[in-house]
């Protein structure tokens, strides 16, 4: 994490520099006290509710059961880093305090950390972070779409329980980074795009599938795990340059498409890859 943290704070100051050369060079930022700022936000009172976090660097935490939009706490010992929340009738917006590029902190005690629980009543939710390690159990919301962006990452994500409705899309655009998901036929979604950097990915499609869903997937030069459970009906069409391809027992293959055979909805896969490890399992 430390690597990333440095990574990211450096694009930010290169960025300023090669705007003009009259600058003066960042200094390193000391850390001050630890701050814990609550955060509890209602449901605003709108027909449609769009939650935004936007996160640079450090860890967060997101998890359901409150009844308010968003309950819990963010942490941290820079006062840059103090998150500001933006509210425009159904937008709400949490987002990290502007970081200037002279501000570079101590990164061994670095402390930026949001742990939020999350509502159950409908809410579009979107994610955009930085270089950060990511915990998100989603399992049992009320999520219409979900998006998520961001750059070198480490993130576990589930979906325990379905999705108290119907998704029409989830989006995850990554850079170079670690991800896995679990539980996503409880997503419940209509449109899964996936689009990656080099890395590792783990896509596990268990839990309960509800309707035909179509997964588009781009990547680079990545290691990429899909596991699809035995029983499920799935189509995978593979449109690869170097890479090698392992499909386990109970998959057929004529040409460049995958095929296993099952009973209720049928999940529908385009996958792009660049080069890398394509293995499709159970």
């Amino acid at each position: 994490m430390l690597r990333k943290l440095i990574i990211f704070i450096a694009v930010l100051a290169f960025a300023t520099l090669a705007c003009g050369f009259n600058i003066d060079l960042p200094q390193k930022a000391q850390p001050g006290p630890e701050v814990v700022d609550e955060i509890n936000l209602p449901y605003p009172d709108a027909e449609e509710v769009n939650l935004k976090l936007s996160f640079g660097a450090g860890e967060m935490v997101l998890s359901p059961g409150e009844e308010a939009l968003v309950d819990g706490a963010a942490a941290y010992n820079y006062a840059e880093f103090k998150p500001e929340i933006v509210q425009d009738g159904g937008d709400v917006q949490i987002k990290m305090g502007e970081v200037g590029v002279n501000f570079i902190p101590s990164f061994d005690d670095l402390k930026n950390k949001w742990n939020f629980k999350l509502g159950a009543q409908p809410m579009n939710l979107t994610i955009e972070s930085g270089a950060y390690d990511g915990t998100f159990e989603l399992g049992g919301l009320s999520l219409t779409s979900l998006t998520i962006k961001d750059g070198a990452a480490d993130v576990q994500l589930a979906f325990s329980e379905p999705n108290q409705i119907e998704m029409s899309t989830f989006t995850y655009s990554t850079g170079a980074s670690n991800v896995k998901m679990d539980g996503l036929a409880n997503a419940n979604f209509s449109i899964f795009d996936f689009s990656a950097g080099a890395g590792d990915y783990t896509l596990d499609f268990s839990g309960e599938l509800q309707r035909d869903a179509s997964i588009k997937i781009e990547s680079g030069f990545s290691n990429i795990i899909i596991v699809i459970p035995e029983g499920a009906d799935a189509i995978v069409t593979v449109e690869s340059g170097a890479s090698n391809i392992n499909a386990g027992p109970g998959w057929s293959q004529s040409g460049n498409v995958y095929k296993q055979k099952g009973a209720g909805p049928t999940l529908t896969f385009v996958i792009e890859l660049g080069a890398g490890n394509l293995t499709l399992t159970k």
